[in-house]
């Protein structure tokens, strides 16, 4: 072995030897020479150094973590989900309807929420998604009742508080039941409150450039709980704002029939006559476009969170994320919910997605690697960060490692394929920005049994008010 590989002192952490390396970057290529021997991060910078080559060794004297019994993967990327809604998982009215009628029964029980409830349920995802590998979530928060108007505040301070980075999208609701929307008006804001603090949010917390932990998007929640009005206005802040513009579209053929009903448009129609048609957006769901619709979309480079539990929860129908992919359109993964899914498990997301998409488009076509590109640099992407989702030299040291030493894995022989196919569940360790946030198992410094009982009192509380 080198002499300048042993060094325990150094900020250079390799890990070294795993029984597979994904870098995020090689969905049809086999990677094993030049990534064989491991990864090299600097923990002082929170970048990655170097990828070493089968027969190498790193160039500069490193610490080193014996990585054989674990499978290195990018850190995942969660594209979609509402926090807030992990208070309401398996929600016995809910539990066996379809979209619109699953959020009028919600509806009144989200509106009870309370600060304290928020900051819980938002611990409870992003600790849940951690675990599963995850590094980076965007959360779609829409609901602001009165006493809830400092919500994103809320959110930054808990992601924060783990060491996740976050895309936290400021949603809106301003299309309330009386004046033909789906939300009650109790939950709805007027447009000028939600430019406003819109605006305010981005000044206050949005960070640029490589390596940012807390990011603001612009996010009004779907067709059928916003007016035209505030779609358009958003679209013109988040351009001058230069953020990022997300929201719900094409979920189900109910909110098709409501587009054509309303504005007289099919979604992709109504994306563009409000100014979306960017490759500043990314959609949520996407499945139901037509064919002119996805050479639309792609050669706009408009992206979409793939979502494929809530999808199959709500009986929504398959996104058709390879066409999609082809088209030109960045495709990505969202666990979604976690009242559509009542799960944040990342790493389980991309074992649905690469199984419901092999119904759509076969087995070639949708290998394990492809999936696992959706949940790193295809998500990254969505998320306009090139410096995540992948690991190369240069970019941010954010990486998740799995053992598969347990029962499931027993008798498996392609340990990227594993992943998948067996189903891991859980990371051994995550490392966000060049520092571990899961150890053994475990989330440093987190007391996930006292967070469980706070929540699930909370969750108590919102549903029996």
């Amino acid at each position: 072995m080198h002499p300048h590989t042993t060094d325990p002192g150094s900020h250079l952490l390799w890990l070294r030897d795993p029984l597979a390396l994904y870098t995020g970057e090689d969905a049809g290529e086999d990677t094993t020479e030049r990534t064989a021997r491991g990864v090299v991060v600097d923990t002082a910078s929170g970048t990655v150094v170097e990828l070493v080559p089968a027969g190498g060794v790193p160039a500069a004297p490193c610490a080193v973590l014996d990585a054989r019994e674990h499978v290195v993967v990018p850190g995942l990327i969660n594209a979609h989900h509402h926090f807030y809604q992990t208070l309401t998982r398996a929600w016995a009215p809910v539990v066996s309807v379809p979209l619109f009628p699953w959020l009028r029964d919600l509806y009144p029980v989200w509106a009870r929420l309370r600060p304290r409830d928020l900051r819980l349920a938002t611990t409870v995802a992003m600790a849940e998604l951690l675990l599963s590998g995850c590094t980076t979530a965007a959360d779609h928060h829409y609901l602001f009742p009165g006493g809830m108007e400092d919500s994103i505040d809320v959110q930054v301070e808990a992601a924060r508080s783990l060491g996740m980075r976050a895309v936290l999208s400021r949603g809106s609701m301003s299309l309330g039941e009386s004046d033909g929307g789906l939300p009650p008006q109790h939950t709805v804001q007027e447009a000028e409150v939600i430019l406003a603090d819109s605006a305010r949010l981005v000044e206050t917390y949005h960070e640029r450039g490589d390596g940012a932990r807390t990011q603001i998007a612009l996010a009004p929640c779907s067709p059928f709980s916003v007016t035209r009005e505030i779609m358009r206005e958003t679209a013109v802040l988040a351009g001058e704002l230069d953020v990022r513009l997300h929201t719900h579209l094409a979920e189900t053929v109910d909110e098709e029939d409501f587009c054509r009903e309303r504005f007289g448009l099919r979604t992709v129609d109504y994306l563009e006559s409000t100014g979306w048609l960017t490759d500043r957006t990314w959609l949520a769901h996407g499945i139901h476009f037509d064919d002119a619709e996805l050479a639309r979309l792609g050669a706009a480079g408009v992206g979409v969170a793939h979502c494929p539990t809530s999808n199959m929860r709500l009986a929504s129908g398959i996104c058709r994320a390879v066409e999609l992919e082809d088209a030109g359109c960045p495709v990505g993964l969202g666990v979604d919910g976690s009242a559509s899914n009542d799960a944040s498990n990342l790493v389980l997301e991309a074992r649905q997605a690469l199984y419901v998409q092999r119904l759509r488009y076969g087995a070639e076509a949708v290998t394990p690697q492809r999936a696992l590109g959706w949940a790193t640099a295809g998500s990254a992407r969505l998320l306009g960060r090139p410096d995540l989702g992948v690991l190369r030299p240069g970019a941010q040291a954010d990486l998740a490692m799995f053992r598969l030493d347990g029962l499931r894995f027993s008798g498996a022989h392609d340990p990227l394929a594993a992943l998948l196919l067996c189903g891991a569940e859980r990371a051994d360790r995550v490392m966000v920005g060049g520092r571990w946030l899961v150890e053994g198992g475990a989330i440093t410094g987190l007391d996930v049994e006292a967070l469980t009982a706070e929540h699930t009192a909370a969750a108590h509380r919102l549903v029996n008010a």
